[in-house]
């Protein structure tokens, strides 16, 4: 299933884009999926974190088992409250600025070149 190449600690590569089209990619860990969301802690994002706010959009790919697959979603971001104290529980190796939190709306199998979502 292509949720497990999602799992907590798995290594993403976010690509975001500014208002004006400037791309940006950053390396990533999930932190699984909440609420049937992805969440994602900021520690530390400036570009990133100011693209997705104007933005709102994002593109995320990531490997598992010799399979790649690409989301694209749109996000919530918090500062504060319930999602924020989870990446704290989650990661505790840095502080969260701010908890990204991903609505997956398209999924595709990289390799086999197909929509899976």
């Amino acid at each position: 299933m292509w949720k497990d190449a999602f799992k907590e600690g798995q290594e993403l590569v976010l690509a975001t884009s500014s208002s004006d089209a400037k791309p940006n990619a950053n390396v990533v860990m999930s932190l699984g999926f909440v609420d049937d969301k992805l969440l994602i802690a900021d520690s530390q994002m400036r570009t990133t974190l100011k693209n997705l706010k104007e933005t709102k959009q994002v593109c995320i790919v990531t490997k598992s088992k010799d399979v790649y697959y690409r989301v694209t979603g749109s996000v919530q971001i918090f500062n504060s409250g319930k999602y924020v104290d989870l990446c704290n529980q989650r990661d505790k190796k840095y502080s969260t600025k701010n908890a990204i939190l991903v609505t997956i709306k398209s999924v595709f199998d990289l390799d086999k070149m197909e929509t899976i979502l």
